[in-house]
């Protein structure tokens, strides 16, 4: 049994969601062990010193080290869960970072603004162009340099489109306040940072149409920041990307 799926943990997408939700399963069975044990304790204490029972109040304290012993106890857990799974979990998703560059991923920079998300490939050529925070407008929403050849077959996209099986990188930034990219079925969300583009990467391993969401406080339109991803077959993706990548080379060279 699942105490995250009981509470409604959605289903898991990603190659790596496993790991995260045996995580969250371990420290949910610790956190009711804690909540049986210290409720059963203090009902002890509800009967125990009943002022009926003890009509005198004992001025001599505790003398029995049983507590003591119970917190040195919740203490070698927490370091355990901390030492033993947490630490490697991140360990691993560190040393993965070399392998994903050999499998070809999907690269797409990911940009927050108050209150939503823009999203950045790169075209056919692979290659990210240049942006430039004074181009900024209301019809070049992130400054991408155009004059760069790097950028001509470049697209931006209001919804993620990744394919699946087939690692996804991307570069979260923002172009204000701090916010928070956050995908729950895939098990995964990085801070956007001011002045920064932070990689994460993951695997989707099923097709879905799933929402994103800010998960950091960022103003009073926060609760509304949601945006869509869809995660579809590699041929529909390649087709959609071809397609958006050659209207944007026509675009942009007759600029």
């Amino acid at each position: 049994m699942s105490p995250s799926k009981l509470l409604g943990l959605p289903e898991n997408y990603a190659a790596h969601g496993g790991q995260v939700d045996h995580m969250m399963d371990v420290v949910h069975w610790f956190m009711i062990a804690l909540f049986v044990g210290w409720s059963i304790f203090f009902l002890f204490c509800l009967w125990r010193f009943w002022h009926r029972n003890n009509p005198k109040a004992n001025y001599t304290g505790v003398r029995s080290h049983l507590s003591s012993h119970l917190e040195i106890g919740v203490v070698i857990v927490e370091a355990v869960l901390l030492l033993g799974f947490a630490f490697p979990l991140w360990a691993a998703r560190v040393d993965d970072w070399d392998g994903v560059q050999q499998e070809d991923p999907v690269r797409v920079r990911v940009v927050g603004y108050q209150f939503g998300w823009h999203y950045h490939y790169p075209g056919e050529d692979g290659k990210f162009g240049r942006t430039d925070p004074d181009l900024i407008s209301s019809t070049n929403p992130l400054g991408i340099d155009y004059s760069d050849p790097n950028a001509l077959d470049d697209f931006t996209s209001t919804i993620l489109n990744i394919p699946v099986n087939r690692p996804a990188v991307l570069n979260i930034g923002t172009l204000d306040v701090i916010h928070n990219y956050h995908i729950v079925p895939m098990r995964i969300q990085q801070d956007a940072i001011p002045g920064r583009e932070i990689p994460m990467w993951f695997t989707p391993t099923a097709e879905i149409e799933t929402y994103v969401i800010c998960g950091q406080l960022c103003g009073e339109g926060h609760s509304n920041m949601v945006g869509t991803m869809e995660v579809m077959s590699q041929d529909a993706f390649m087709a959609w990307f071809e397609a958006q990548s050659q209207s944007a080379l026509e675009s942009n060279t007759n600029r």
